[in-house]
């Protein structure tokens, strides 16, 4: 009888032992599969809607500059140039650095979408130079846009005369340039939004 017990335990001992270790593996195994393909679609699409955006941005820029400097008109022996006008010189510089600006951040933009990881990182970075690029090039807009105005309607209060009607081809052009920095306004505008969503997205999480 005493025999029979002893070797009986060992048996019991080694039935309770099995579920244990399967239960373990059960419980360890899920985790791994869930976590990863959670985080990085969201991340994948910001980016590259931010690179699409910053070459939309890099062309207006260098479309507005282009127009304008090569918008040069003579009449009668008398040129009308883009560096007659302190404001034109203004959005010349303005549009310059703005396609400048875009060439660098679409750089780090397309690093950060190979590599997701470090784009909340250039995002925090990039927002704040956004926002004051984006006042740059909505004043030297707003201020060529002024000026092309005054060109085109006059001022009858100060006697400030028209000039459109003479130097048509130099006015389309200033109108058409200023047009694509307005164009090239609205796309700044669209990255500081489309950075603070993808920030704020972040804080929440």
């Amino acid at each position: 009888m005493a025999s029979s017990e002893t070797y009986s335990a060992p048996e019991h001992a080694k039935v309770e032992e099995i579920p244990a270790a399967e239960h373990e593996k059960a419980v360890a195994a899920p985790p791994p599969e869930v976590k990863a393909p959670a985080d990085r679609p969201p991340i994948g699409y910001c980016a590259l809607a931010e690179v699409v955006l910053r070459f939309l941005l890099f062309a207006s820029a260098l479309v507005a500059v282009v127009v304008i400097v090569t918008s040069k008109q003579t009449i009668h022996h008398v040129p009308a140039k883009f560096n007659h006008s302190p404001a034109f010189i203004y959005f010349v510089a303005a549009l310059s650095v703005a396609g400048l600006y875009s060439i660098i951040t679409t750089l780090f933009s397309f690093y950060a979408l190979l590599k997701p990881g470090c784009y909340p990182k250039v995002l925090s970075h990039f927002v704040i130079f956004d926002v004051v690029l984006l006042g740059i090039v909505s004043a030297a807009t707003g201020t060529a846009g002024a000026v092309g105005y005054i060109g085109l309607k006059g001022n009858k209060h100060v006697g400030w005369k028209k000039i459109c009607h003479v130097y048509d081809d130099f006015c389309r052009h200033v109108g058409a340039s200023v047009f694509v920095s307005l164009f090239a306004s609205i796309v700044l505008l669209f990255l500081v939004l489309l950075s603070v969503h993808s920030l704020s997205k972040k804080t929440t999480k």
